[in-house]
């Protein structure tokens, strides 16, 4: 028997619930050791909130990490009492207004669910599914003492 399905009651895909999803995800995956695939939860996720209306775009932050050190901007936005960040597309830079830098005041509401809810929710709501077969992380090399001959001793 599947324990895994009996665990939780399922969750409905409320707004509330979806963004709560998000939050537990989005948390998860900033220390994840493989945190691809939560992304792309959040971004499908956010996007179809998006388009249904569910969520709405607010403006345009300055990244808190900007790659290669250059100014960076992300778009933020808001679904239920939560606030999310996305990469933002060319039309988002003349659509939204620029918000200048984040403010470390404001913070999203706590949640218990758990990152299994929160998938599995996030999952059904996009129709993604987890692909158990991914990439292989590359192997690092054990470190190997160096060997030192003699002096006059052959290598081979």
């Amino acid at each position: 028997m599947n324990s895994e399905c009996n665990e939780y009651p399922q969750l409905q895909p409320t707004v509330e619930n979806l963004s709560q999803a998000l939050f537990t995800v989005n948390r998860h995956a900033k220390t994840a050791p493989n945190p691809r695939f939560l992304y792309k939860v959040k971004h499908d996720s956010l996007q179809k909130l998006l388009k249904e209306g569910k969520a709405k775009k607010i403006g345009l932050h300055f990244s808190r990490n900007p790659k290669n050190s250059q100014q960076q901007s992300d778009v933020l936005i808001k679904c239920g009492r939560y606030t999310f960040h996305l990469p933002p597309s060319k039309e988002d830079f003349t659509a939204l207004p620029h918000l200048g830098k984040l403010d470390q005041s404001v913070r999203n509401p706590r949640t218990s669910l758990s990152l299994n809810q929160a998938k599995k929710l996030l999952m059904n709501y996009t129709g993604l599914k987890e692909d158990q077969h991914e990439p292989p992380q590359r192997k690092k090399h054990r470190y190997e003492k160096p060997v030192f001959k003699k002096l006059g001793e052959s290598y081979f």
